[in-house]
């Protein structure tokens, strides 16, 4: 008798437990399942976003040429999606500032039997590169509606910027010595670098380079991109915008004219790039 005792509460432990697993089998089959549904139903929420213009994205990179009222620039920008219709973004810039009354002067000069025509910028004393690096977001104000569209967002954000003013220098017949010699603007040979009739034309590529000087600034920026792309996978855009720069002090470009810590301009950029 106690025996079938025994086994007959083994053998309702077991159907005990064989229940029990199985109600946990049912229980993670079921979880699988609404999680699976979940998964789906996000998916067919980002395709409805997708086709009512919405770009829908983990991450973008693109790189870009800006022409600018002052100069030209080019820049790499990443972007982290945030909520459907705001973006973070980063990016680096490199380019040049000139002086807006800059005028390359032609000049015709004989060296070793050859005439050789060569070009310089009256009164220039330095130039002005710029790297910049700045954080902003980009806000989507309209989607594309379709896969031909066109998507417009605003972008603004700012940042660091370094100035880099490399000396401008001059190839002249010196008067007094009548030998050639390539210069840059001092106050003591001032007569000497302003005088037109005897420059023979602008110094050496590399000539200053090992002369740069680091002015710390700050910009700030704002634009309007139009995403004509015809894939969100795909960006290609066009950008109009207005940049602003301040500088630690003066940046001296041209002479004979005001030199400046601020600067503002306006640009169109082309930009070109991928979204995953």
């Amino acid at each position: 008798m106690e025996v079938k005792k025994l086994f007959l509460i083994v053998g309702m432990l077991g159907m005990l437990s064989g229940s029990a697993q199985q109600n946990v089998k049912s229980a993670n089959a079921d979880a699988r399942q609404l999680k699976k549904a979940e998964r789906r139903e996000k998916i067919n929420q980002l395709i409805k976003q997708e086709e009512e213009g919405a770009l829908i994205f983990q991450k973008q990179s693109a790189f870009g040429f800006k022409f600018n009222t002052d100069a030209w620039s080019m820049f790499y920008e990443h972007g982290k999606y945030k909520t459907i219709n705001k973006t973070n973004l980063w990016w680096l810039e490199l380019g040049e500032r000139k002086d807006r009354k800059e005028e390359k002067v032609p000049t015709l000069s004989a060296s070793q039997g050859f005439l050789v025509i060569s070009s310089y910028i009256y009164g220039k004393r330095n130039n002005f590169y710029y790297l910049k690096g700045g954080l902003g977001q980009q806000l989507l104000i309209g989607g594309k509606g379709n896969k031909n569209g066109v998507a417009v967002s605003a972008i603004y954000g700012g940042g660091f910027s370094a100035g880099l003013l490399k000396p401008y220098y001059i190839e002249i017949q010196n008067p007094s010595t009548n030998a050639r010699e390539q210069i840059k603007y001092d106050v003591t040979n001032e007569s000497l670098f302003l005088d037109p009739s005897i420059i023979i034309g602008k110094g050496g590529l590399t000539k200053g380079f090992n002369e740069i000087q680091f002015v710390p600034g700050a910009h700030a920026r704002a634009a309007l991109r139009f995403d004509y792309g015809r894939y969100n996978e795909v960006l290609s855009a066009m950008e109009v915008g207005i940049n602003a720069e301040y500088y630690s002090k003066t940046m001296p470009i041209l002479l004979l004219n005001k030199e400046r810590k601020f600067f503002f301009n306006a640009y169109i950029a082309l930009v070109f790039g991928k979204r995953k």
